[in-house]
């Protein structure tokens, strides 16, 4: 018996140890590669599993800017991502869009299409313009950084976000038309700190983590007290 209650009593502390911060799925858990990419806010978007980190400027000449780090999972390692905003519309006829899939010879590519139609796209120019973009690819993961210069002083912006599993020929094929594909859209509070995380605005990334990391404090200090009244101390 006694062995079995100090077998139980390790399950449990390891069980207490894998429940941590770091573990989460919120995007205060995520980190990046290239140092000292930071962002003011960040987002747990309601569908397909991203999220979007950003900051804003509303102090950048000559127009505001807007860096974002959008985070999805394609549905195929060769499938596709995209981000975007809509300045004419809540849907994804209009949307200014960047998008991200590995081309064949494995590197990772950004690429800018206007959204004019439900048929197929072609890569074209926005109306924001692009400041600089890149994109990344690891663990099933996509992610694309950019920022846009953001003419007038907008308090919030319409967005879209997508992901795909096919890109033909360099060019990305229609996304599924599952409810999860079709409701992902929203509008995005460009400064705005009010917890809400139903694509519509967003917390800091302090802010969040902080009552993240509460949270998960609580529940590892009640796996140890269980630990402690299984064993009798």
């Amino acid at each position: 018996m006694a062995y079995f209650l100090q077998f139980l009593s390790l399950f449990l502390i390891a069980l207490a140890l894998l429940i941590s911060p770091a573990c989460s799925l919120t995007c205060t858990s995520q980190t990046f590669t290239m140092k000292n990419t930071r962002f003011t806010n960040c987002t747990d978007l309601p569908v397909l599993k991203a999220y979007l980190h950003w900051t804003y400027d509303p102090t950048a000449k000559p127009d505001p800017t807007l860096s974002i780090a959008y985070i999805a999972p394609p549905p195929k390692p060769d499938g596709w991502v995209a981000w975007a905003l809509n300045p004419t519309g809540a849907g994804m006829v209009g949307s200014q869009s960047l998008v991200a899939f590995r081309e064949t010879n494995g590197s990772m590519v950004v690429k800018t299409y206007y959204i004019s139609s439900y048929g197929s796209i072609e890569e074209s120019k926005i109306l924001y313009n692009v400041l600089n973009k890149r994109a990344e690819y690891s663990d099933g993961v996509m992610r694309i950084f950019a920022t846009l210069a953001m003419p007038g002083n907008a308090a919030d912006v319409n967005q879209v976000w997508q992901v795909g599993g096919t890109v033909k020929d360099g060019v990305p094929e229609n996304h599924d038309f599952s409810p999860e594909n079709l409701s992902s859209k929203g509008t995005l509070e460009l400064a705005s700190k009010a917890d809400n995380q139903n694509g519509n605005s967003t917390v800091s990334g302090r802010e969040r983590a902080n009552d993240s990391g509460e949270s998960e404090l609580e529940l590892y200090g009640f796996f140890i007290l269980l630990v402690i009244s299984v064993l009798g101390f």
